[in-house]
């Protein structure tokens, strides 16, 4: 397969294989991530990790109590991983972790105000810099992604388990 330097160049009348396309789609993904993660990480208050604000942002998303091990599910990481980025959460007062009165070995997990103060905190810090990316890209290309990346979001989500 042939590296393509432009878009135009070379261009394939039938388009990229199916496989080849979803490989640049998320490739690309992969790229925005780690460039995101990394301008994140630099605004966002001494001691927060990107980590412990998508668990945050998972329970303002969804709200309620989760269990650890649900929580690692949906994270797509080890419950040890799971449970030491809870314990350093909980240290920090951005949640609560109590027995669960169903299963007297369990324990469930709710955001505190703490939590939720937080929440809000890094949102505010991240404003001007997501404003900037807005501003530099434009807003359609962004409304325009929203619709696809949702659900390309909800079949992967679908088909993980």
């Amino acid at each position: 397969m042939s590296q393509k330097t432009s878009p135009d160049r070379d261009a394939d009348p039938a388009g990229p294989a199916p496989a080849e396309l979803a490989f640049r789609v998320f490739n690309e993904i992969g790229i925005i991530h780690q460039l995101a993660a990394t301008a994140f990480e630099r605004v966002m208050p001494d001691g927060m990790t990107l980590a412990q604000f998508t668990v945050l942002n998972h329970f303002a998303r969804l709200g309620g109590r989760r269990r650890p091990s649900d929580l690692a599910r949906a994270f797509q990481v080890t419950k040890a991983t799971m449970t030491s980025t809870l314990q350093r959460m909980e240290a920090k007062g951005l949640v609560v972790i109590v027995a669960d009165e169903t299963d007297g070995r369990g324990r469930l997990v709710e955001v505190s105000e703490a939590g939720r103060a937080m929440h809000r905190d890094c949102i505010a810090r991240l404003g001007p810099k997501l404003a900037g990316i807005v501003a530099a890209v434009g807003v359609a290309p962004f409304a325009d992604a929203l619709e696809p990346l949702t659900a390309l979001r909800t079949t992967l989500d679908r088909l993980r388990d």
